[in-house]
């Protein structure tokens, strides 16, 4: 992997836009992601976040507008930039007929890592996969497979990881599985940008969360900073704090969010 010293964020996007035709995708996107946080892009479909992510990852050519990755220029220095990621999209992109060390010590061969097999049992110790490290993907459940997929994006130690959407389609024990994963690898000092529909998944994991609304940010900060948007918190009989549902429906004109009593409907009491 290609390294090199850097001072500034893991992630910097300034001014970037794509188009497809006569659609705006991206009307000039702006952000930051620090080193070894998890910063969560919270937008709803067609929003622009995978389209934002596919041109992170060199995938995808902005029509205009900066970007940087672990310090290199995604539009000039795409090879740098790929040695440096790892990308993980919607779905599992395992082998089902392998086990889940065969499926680990394939992509390390891949890579031309010394000793794929100590790599493959480092990584299913830490996704506390090692019981199931013999048996084939075919038999894993939902979350199992997703964690198998995070480990897999691991191999050759990515600086930055890009999860598009990781827990699509998993039920909620499966989530919060992909949600251990997803802390522990930034509390390995890995760099997180998570893209989510799940308002409830960017509360639990992001250090920050910024809202893609019509191929704008239109608000970047920390839970707290956003929660400080919302109008102050009603008392009936005990204060009620809003949730970020409310503050994403509020922020990007969602309409009402009260029901018939005044009170925002999904909140907490």
């Amino acid at each position: 992997m290609v390294t090199q010293s850097i001072a500034g964020p893991a992630i910097g996007v300034r001014g970037l836009e794509k188009s497809y035709g006569k659609l705006e995708v991206l009307r000039g996107v702006d952000f930051d992601v620090a080193r070894g946080s998890i910063f969560a892009l919270l937008g709803s479909n067609g929003a622009g976040k995978t389209t934002t992510v596919r041109i992170l990852a060199t995938l995808l050519k902005a029509d205009a507008g900066t970007a940087t990755v672990h310090g290199f220029d995604v539009a000039t220095q795409p090879a740098n930039v790929r040695e440096s990621i790892s990308l993980t999209g919607q779905f599992a992109a395992v082998d089902e007929i392998l086990s889940g060390r065969e499926n680990l010590v394939l992509v390390a061969r891949l890579r031309h890592l010394e000793d794929p097999g100590a790599i493959a049992d480092d990584l299913l110790r830490r996704f506390s996969l090692t019981d199931a490290g013999a048996r084939k993907v075919s038999t894993y459940s939902g979350g199992m497979r997703r964690r198998l997929d995070i480990a897999m994006s691991l191999i050759g130690n990515p600086s930055v990881i890009f999860l598009d959407e990781p827990t699509t389609g998993l039920d909620p024990e499966a989530r919060i599985e992909v949600w251990d994963a997803v802390k522990d690898l930034a509390d390995q000092g890995t760099t997180v940008l998570l893209t989510t529909q799940y308002l409830d998944e960017a509360e639990q994991l992001a250090d920050r969360i910024a809202i893609l609304h019509q191929g704008r940010i239109i608000v970047n900060g920390r839970l707290a900073e956003l929660k400080q948007l919302f109008p102050p918190a009603k008392v009936e009989y005990v204060e009620k704090q809003p949730t970020l549902e409310e503050i994403f429906l509020a922020v990007i004109g969602g309409g009402d969010t009260s029901d018939a009593t005044g009170t925002p409907s999904g909140g907490r009491r």
